[in-house]
């Protein structure tokens, strides 16, 4: 197999990865699509929006969300892959995990796409991208014992974007030392993970410079920013229910768009 190459996927207009969270207690939509039929519509659904690829996820990341055993999670997706592969082989899949032993499942499952939201952390999932020819998107997160660092969203703390750059820079550097390839390898910013309103604030201002500060092109980055909080407190509307921030998304891609950022994974599209 040929080594996995985002290039000709995010020239041009926006590139959006349509969120498939088969999880019962996701933040953006509370396990609507947990049952293998009710994925298999909300796939349809995304594709037929204009979705170029899926990105499946089978373990909650939302605030106070419980560490999920690798096993736990890959029944979760095993009864998924399997028929979308089957159905849309089109479409190609990404697999939101940061488990090397789901990882390597997902793969041999046929996805092309690994999304690690702890930026290859575990020596075994480095492991695993090196020796694999998937594509990759690696994301800045704090990490507090098996889960994640999750601070009062109006608490104190950072007020500028430097923290966060550093450390999406540890994971570029942690993967190209690996001696993967940058044209397999996007970098998710990470907002909300372990940053407070303040620092995904400066976070976003700081998106201009972001290309330039990282010395990584625009179009390789992949933003997640989809019915985020973060969108919400923006707006002035901190209380506005994920699912009712759809039009709020849509605004901030096309601000990162005119900033030269084509990739976005997102929960609805449009």
């Amino acid at each position: 197999m040929a080594p996995f190459d985002w290039g000709p996927l995010v020239q041009g207009g926006p590139f959006f990865l349509g969120i498939l969270n088969v999880t019962p207690d996701s933040f953006s939509d509370g396990g609507r699509f947990a049952e293998p039929a009710a994925a298999l519509s909300q796939a349809r659904t995304l594709a037929e929006a204009g979705a170029r690829m899926l990105d499946l996820g089978a373990e909650s990341t939302r605030p106070g969300a419980e560490p999920l055993a690798p096993g736990t999670e890959w029944a979760r997706l095993a009864p998924v892959i399997a028929p979308l592969r089957a159905a849309r082989p089109d479409l190609p899949l990404s697999v939101d995990t940061r488990h090397a032993e789901v990882a390597a499942r997902a793969l041999a499952a046929g996805a092309a796409v690994l999304n690690d939201v702890t930026g290859c952390s575990d020596p075994a999932m480095l492991d695993l991208a090196r020796r694999s020819a998937c594509g990759l998107i690696t994301m800045r997160s704090r990490p507090l014992g098996s889960g994640f660092l999750m601070p009062p969203y109006d608490g104190p703390g950072e007020d500028t974007a430097d923290r966060a750059i550093d450390e999406l820079a540890t994971v570029r550097d942690r993967l190209l030392s690996a001696g993967i390839p940058p044209a397999r390898l996007l970098l998710d910013p990470g907002f909300g993970f372990g940053t407070t309103f303040a620092e995904d604030l400066a976070l976003w201002k700081a998106l201009p410079e972001l290309p330039r500060r990282l010395d990584w092109p625009a179009d390789r980055f992949c933003l997640g920013i989809s019915r985020k909080r973060f969108l919400a407190w923006r707006a002035g509307t901190p209380e506005l229910p994920p699912a009712e921030r759809d039009p709020l998304t849509a605004g901030a891609h096309a601000e990162a768009t005119a900033w030269g950022y084509r990739v976005f994974r997102t929960h609805a599209i449009g």
